[in-house]
């Protein structure tokens, strides 16, 4: 299995480089992005049992964080979160740019939770030709705005607490605008953040059943 932290740089002249860890197994068939914003890192315990979960299935991970570690210094001093979703948007597009230009015989997802769903999303509608699928537990899909809703081309999966009322109406409004194929898996009686007991293995599990199809997809 290869593991290691990279860095990937932000673009278009910029200094400005994004850390993540990339793990491929030696059996891969496929490679997922799992994007943290304004209200995670990579170095959180959740997202690593998800990409465990991933790796068990046979499925490689990059672990990006979309701010570098002085922006999201700043914002914990500041008591906020940074939603600016074109920027988040513009990191995610250049994190897809170099997985994909190191693992093109590869397919490849995205999954982003909170404010990452919204920049995944708007990454699949920039780059149609290299995302697969996307995955959007918990999402801020509304924050990616009708525009890339309507222009989104690969599968989407929805995930949404039974319990999480405003995730559920969030979620179900954004599948109506989605042009794309798309489905909404509820998880029953989870709440926000499906932070309740075994919630968070569901999403895991069906994430990964979600990301095996992607080598069916056809660009």
């Amino acid at each position: 299995m290869l593991f290691e932290t990279i860095t990937v740089p932000d673009g278009e002249g910029s200094l400005t480089s994004l850390t993540g860890e990339l793990t491929v197994p030696d059996t891969a068939f496929g490679v997922a992005v799992l994007a943290h914003g304004s209200d995670s890192s990579r170095h959180s315990p959740r997202s690593h049992a998800v990409a465990d979960v991933l790796h068990d299935a046979d499925l490689g991970t990059l672990l990006i964080d979309l701010l570098t570690a002085d922006e999201a210094a700043a914002d914990r001093e500041n008591g906020r979160d940074r939603c600016d979703i074109d920027l988040l948007t513009h990191r995610m597009i250049a994190s897809v740019d170099w997985l994909a230009a190191r693992a093109a015989d590869l397919p490849l997802g995205l999954f982003g939770a909170s404010t990452g769903a919204a920049a995944a999303l708007g990454a699949a509608a920039a780059r149609p030709g290299l995302v697969d699928t996307v995955v959007c537990p918990d999402g801020r899909l509304d924050l990616a705005g009708d525009e890339v809703l309507g222009q989104v081309c690969a599968p989407v999966l929805l995930l949404a607490g039974g319990r999480d009322i405003a995730a559920l109406r969030l979620n179900r409004e954004a599948a109506n605008r989605l042009r794309a194929l798309s489905r909404l898996r509820v998880i029953p009686e989870a709440t926000h953040l499906f932070e309740d007991p075994g919630a968070l293995d569901e999403v895991a599990a069906v994430s990964a059943r979600w990301f095996t199809g992607m080598g069916h997809v056809q660009h």
